[in-house]
């Protein structure tokens, strides 16, 4: 095994100091295993309930009317997530799309949408239109207010309270951090929050953005009094199989608006051909509570390397995990660079490529991205990505299985070694 990890370029010391950390793990890793394993039974009780067949991976094209798979497929999400209604579809193109036709069709000219957990992420403000771009709900007269977390990360009941209106239509509720440095939201903590809003008013829409939360605990934010759950395809529940996709789960209502707004009035969900790729979507969340396990063990692992080493992490080596993503902090360019190239040279495709960081579509900085996915942008695939700003942090998730992700962080902890950006291994 040595000489296997040699021949991939980790070092001795490096090598030496991971199954230390490792081999101290072994007893959370155990608790993630239960979790994972309750997660999988829920999906397989879904699938059987809605008795999945074969005939259900057959391809339509066209209008997609009468789309046995894709139906049957919508049952099985709303079943598994505790809601009314389902829209699972590869004609939402991502998650950034899957929110942002969320937002856009529960909401009116004159509603108001209401942050109270900070910025959201970088994607989303162009959408709202905190910052000006084309088609923004902004300039369809939907306005947008924010209430930030205190400094010590808890909810700012107070300001919340002050910040609810007459105009207040759609609370939005980010549960991963996204590239900031709070804590990510627990389901708990989910619904403590949504139990503060409703009682001040009960008809307005809470929405969580669910991305990177999905089977990480045993419960779903459905379950605390969500109305709408919202991810990507290409994150947890597309378990690394799905090529494209975006997913809605909630109330029959705000699903039925989302339909109606990602086809037209009048068609909603009885349109939109699943293409020949029902199957991975599937298969895809069949596997995603063990993919999600590997990707938190990968996490867990990445936490406990760098914090020992002296990085600060979000959340630290012992904290609880409500998302599979791990900030970790090097306070220079060339440690985030680094980190990211570690990360791309352990991928299985374009291991050789050398991430730069780039002006991407959405962000207001430049970025640097690591993923040698088999699905491009896939981040339950092995990746790392952040902004080149202070404090210079990664964002690092992913790893569809727990031996590569335990490859990928030794291989980014090698780079900084060969650096001499640490020195104490």
């Amino acid at each position: 095994m040595r000489e296997m990890y040699q021949n991939l370029g980790i070092s001795d010391a490096v090598l030496d100091f991971g199954l230390k950390v490792e081999a101290e793990l072994k007893e959370r890793f155990d608790g993630l295993d239960e979790v994972a394993e309750y997660n999988q039974l829920k999906v397989i009780a879904a699938m059987q309930k809605h008795r999945v067949s074969a005939e259900c991976f057959q391809s339509t094209s066209g209008y997609g009317y009468g789309d046995l798979g894709r139906d049957t497929l919508e049952e099985v999400y709303a079943t598994c997530f505790k809601g009314e209604a389902a829209l699972v579809r590869p004609q939402i193109t991502c998650g950034t799309h899957a929110l942002a036709l969320a937002l856009m069709s529960n909401v009116r000219p004159g509603d108001e949408i209401l942050s109270p957990v900070g910025k959201p992420y970088d994607t989303l403000e162009e959408v709202i239109g905190i910052r000006p771009s084309k088609g923004s709900l902004a300039e369809y007269g939907v306005t947008y207010a924010q209430v930030d977390l205190l400094p010590d990360g808890e909810f700012d009941f107070d300001g919340i309270k002050k910040a609810i209106n007459e105009r207040t239509k759609l609370v939005t509720i980010q549960r991963s951090k996204g590239y900031a440095s709070r804590p990510t939201l627990s389901v708990d903590r989910i619904g403590q929050l949504i139990s503060f809003i409703k009682g001040i008013k009960p008809d307005v829409i809470c929405m969580v953005d669910n991305c990177y939360g999905e089977f990480v605990e045993k419960k779903e934010p459905l379950e605390v009094g969500a109305d709408m759950i919202v991810g990507s395809l290409i994150k947890n529940l597309g378990g690394g199989l799905a090529p494209i996709g975006g997913y809605i789960v909630g109330t029959k209502e705000c699903v039925e608006n989302a339909a109606y707004r990602l086809t037209s009035p009048g068609l909603g969900k009885e349109v939109g051909a699943s293409l020949g790729i029902i199957q991975s979507f599937y298969q895809g969340l069949f596997m995603a509570p063990t993919v999600v396990n590997s990707a938190l063990k990968t996490a867990i692992f990445a936490a406990n390397i760098y914090e020992t080493l002296g990085f600060d992490v979000v959340p630290n080596k012992t904290e609880s995990r409500h998302d599979i993503i791990q900030a970790i902090t090097f306070g220079t360019p060339e440690g985030l660079c680094a980190f990211c190239e570690g990360i791309q040279a352990a991928a299985p495709v374009d291991s050789y490529v050398t991430p730069e960081p780039w002006d991407m579509p959405g962000y207001d900085s430049k970025v640097i991205m690591a993923a040698g996915a088999f699905v491009q942008g896939s981040s339950i695939e092995l990746s790392a990505d952040g902004p080149l700003r202070e404090p210079y942090t990664a964002f690092f998730q992913g790893g569809l299985t727990w031996y590569h992700g335990k490859l990928g962080i030794l291989k980014s902890l090698q780079k900084l070694y060969d650096r001499n950006l640490v020195n104490n291994i």
